[in-house]
């Protein structure tokens, strides 16, 4: 009797009721991310994404059940293409790379109608999360497959593209990288037609990975407001990546929005650790042929991961460190201009928030924070439908 009474009181505390009416509203609200990689997953043999995996074992964390659980009702499904070489041979491989992702987005919504519907505007997104399925919008990450042929921008707005995101990690053709040195000096020529053709067809531009100088050119030059997809805040962790406060008071001045991604590195400061580095690196390349790997191939290289790591600590990012991330960048702009993009499956994930199931945690401390269900209704979803809503009002028949 004793323990049932103490586990009764601990249910009725108030950080115990406060956590269950946020769960209950989570899963009331409409859910969206502005970055999903998983279509590097769907590429996997044997990888179904109507199972339920594990982060542990194959380094996943997105499938329908957990997305399920999370509440998660889907968002921008990513084209994600690393950046190759600048030559012919580089621009080939992009453009084919490119192309296949989209048809694997593609394959995913026509294998399983009943679970994913492809959402061509916001107003689709309603009456998709109204029939329980998953929305998938597509994006892209790095525009290097239109570097051929950039009329193929077309092709791929045919098919269902909605969101541009210049560049990733390295300069491309269009735009210099925040974690290059300045090719360019922002857009280059190229990239500039690419800013003005994507205004046009009402593809929503994304400066996440951009440089300083390209957010400032894309900024300038766009004429419907713009998203940062994955970006956090330069305030508090000096990473090129990050957006710095001045930036993200101009970003919502244009009525643009920031999603706060949960990429650690971006979160959290830590000194350079060459040997890590230089031992991770095989193992991440070696990720990336996932599509070549077995099931307990993955396993297997997700162990590998996981010692390397343990051999070479460094302090690991969060949830603190990433809700002080979203805190800050809602003070600076507020909840009018502020989204989640987590980068899940493509690096993304803290301690506390290793998964989409976890997504729930993100909206108790929020409202723990102060803000209300309406401030969640934009937070999760309302504000990135509006400013691709923006984005496509703007185009040109």
């Amino acid at each position: 009797m004793f323990t049932r009474t103490l586990l009764l009181l601990a249910l009725a505390s108030p950080w115990a009721v406060a956590a269950s009416a946020g769960a209950d509203l989570h899963q009331r609200l409409t859910v969206l991310d502005s970055h999903l990689d998983t279509p590097m997953q769907l590429a996997r043999p044997g990888w179904d994404i109507r199972q339920r995996h594990r982060y542990q074992d194959d380094l996943s964390q997105v499938d329908l059940p957990r997305m399920k659980e999370g509440g998660l009702d889907g968002g921008f499904w990513a084209i994600f293409t690393p950046q190759g070489p600048l030559t012919a041979e580089g621009r080939t491989l992009a453009s084919e790379h490119g192309l296949a992702v989209l048809a694997r987005i593609r394959d995913l919504i026509a294998a399983h109608p009943q679970d994913f519907a492809l959402a061509l505007s916001a107003a689709d997104v309603p009456a998709i999360v109204s029939r329980g399925q998953r929305v998938v919008l597509i994006s892209m990450e790095n525009a290097e497959p239109l570097a051929a042929d950039p009329g193929r921008l077309h092709t791929y707005y045919r098919q269902g593209l909605r969101m541009l995101g210049l560049v990733h990690s390295a300069n491309n053709a269009f735009a210099d990288s925040a974690t290059a040195l300045p090719q360019w000096q922002g857009l280059s020529p190229a990239g500039r037609e690419l800013v003005v053709e994507a205004n046009r067809l009402g593809i929503l531009l994304d400066v996440s990975h951009a440089s300083d100088q390209v957010f400032d050119q894309v900024l300038a030059l766009s004429r419907a407001p713009i998203i940062a997809s994955h970006s956090s805040s330069r305030a508090i962790t000096r990473h090129p990546r990050n957006l710095d406060d001045r930036r993200l008071r101009a970003l919502a001045a244009r009525g643009g929005v920031v999603q706060v991604n949960s990429f650690a590195s971006d979160l959290l400061d830590n000194p350079p650790n060459p040997e890590r580095a230089k031992a991770l690196a095989p193992l991440y390349r070696e990720f990336r042929l996932a599509a070549s790997l077995s099931p307990a191939q993955v396993a297997d290289l997700a162990e590998r991961i996981r010692q390397t790591e343990a051999r070479y600590p460094q302090a690991q990012a969060t949830l603190d460190d990433y809700m002080r991330h979203l805190l800050h960048i809602l003070e600076v702009v507020g909840p009018e201009h502020v989204g989640i993009g987590a980068d899940w499956d493509g690096g993304g994930g803290v301690q506390g928030l290793e998964d989409v199931t976890q997504l729930p945690r993100i909206t108790e401390r929020l409202l723990a924070a102060g803000y209300g269900e309406v401030d969640l209704e934009k937070i999760w979803g309302g504000n990135l439908l509006r400013v691709l809503a923006a984005a496509q009002a703007g185009a040109v028949p």
